[in-house]
């Protein structure tokens, strides 16, 4: 008997909640690790199922895992944060990564930056409103002779000027709109 079932009396119904909002690979999981000695440790692995599965931990799909595990919802959502490798949004359909490596930034990195989170209305980390894009930053693309440099997706952009962001972004919104339709 899995011990859970001997510590929540309404064990049942709460699994049943859990599998509406996680896939059953997931649960089986969570449950095959509660009879380990640190079951607990296996939370970082649990998030990180959840996370490639839906693409962002979203705080039900948390708070499920919290009700499997049997752990605090504060603990799971402790760890989740702490981890830079954790998404608690979704991300966007296309992902722009801002170069603010030593020659982007000397060449006006900072300046690429504002324009676009001028432009989207969001900032590093973030995804708009209408799930399009998503906004990041790295250290480094390796084009430093292109400086500075944009990426979107896997489409490197250099050498790119404040100007040149919302030509940009236009491609990438334009598809959008015909593949709707």
């Amino acid at each position: 008997m899995n011990h859970q079932t001997s510590t929540t009396d309404n064990w049942d119904a709460v699994r049943a909640a859990c599998l509406e909002i996680l896939p059953e690979h997931i649960v089986a999981f969570i449950e095959q690790n509660q009879d380990l000695e640190h079951s607990e440790g296996q939370l970082i692995a649990t998030l990180h199922m959840v996370q490639a599965h839906f693409g962002f931990l979203g705080r039900d799909k948390m708070h499920a895992v919290a009700q499997l595990a049997q752990v605090p919802l504060a603990k799971v959502t402790g760890v989740a944060t702490f981890y830079h490798y954790f998404r608690l949004q979704p991300r966007g359909k296309h992902i722009i990564n801002v170069c603010l490596g030593t020659a982007c930034y000397v060449k006006g990195a900072d300046k690429l930056s504002q324009r676009l989170m001028d432009d989207l209305g969001i900032q590093f980390g973030e995804t708009t409103k209408d799930g399009v894009f998503s906004l990041d930053s790295t250290r480094c693309l390796g084009t430093c002779g292109l400086a500075p440099v944009v990426m979107v997706d896997d489409q490197v952009y250099g050498p790119v000027t404040p100007g040149e962001i919302s030509i940009i972004l236009e491609k990438y919104s334009r598809r959008e709109k015909s593949s709707r339709l």
